[in-house]
């Protein structure tokens, strides 16, 4: 597991807490793009519309990291929410260490 999928990881838990989705949201690259599979929203295109998405629909469950993961020139992390369920991220980096596409694929 990276650091960066930790770092990641660690400031989404505390904008759920914190309801601060603007910090969080500068983790992602201006045109960033972010994806659910199999569930009704997005994509959404850009940071701003990210970060919109998150204060208008915020999540309110943490989660913790599995670990099982793997790295294909992304980073694929399995996790687990709080409150149940599991799912998986497919992180993409740029340089700079910006977020540039975020896929979100929820188990049934």
């Amino acid at each position: 597991m990276t650091q960066r999928v930790e770092q990641h990881v660690a400031a989404f838990n505390q904008a759920v807490e914190t309801g601060r989705w603007d910090e969080f949201g500068a983790r992602f690259s201006p045109g960033a793009r972010m994806t659910f599979v199999g569930a009704p929203a997005g994509p959404f295109e850009g940071r701003a519309a990210i970060v919109a998405a998150y204060q208008e629909n915020p999540p309110t469950d943490t989660m913790k990291l599995l670990p099982e993961s793997e790295q294909d020139g992304t980073d694929g992390i399995r996790f687990e929410w709080s409150k149940g369920g599991r799912g998986t991220m497919r992180l993409r980096w740029a340089p700079d260490g910006k977020v540039t596409s975020l896929e979100i694929t929820f188990d049934d």
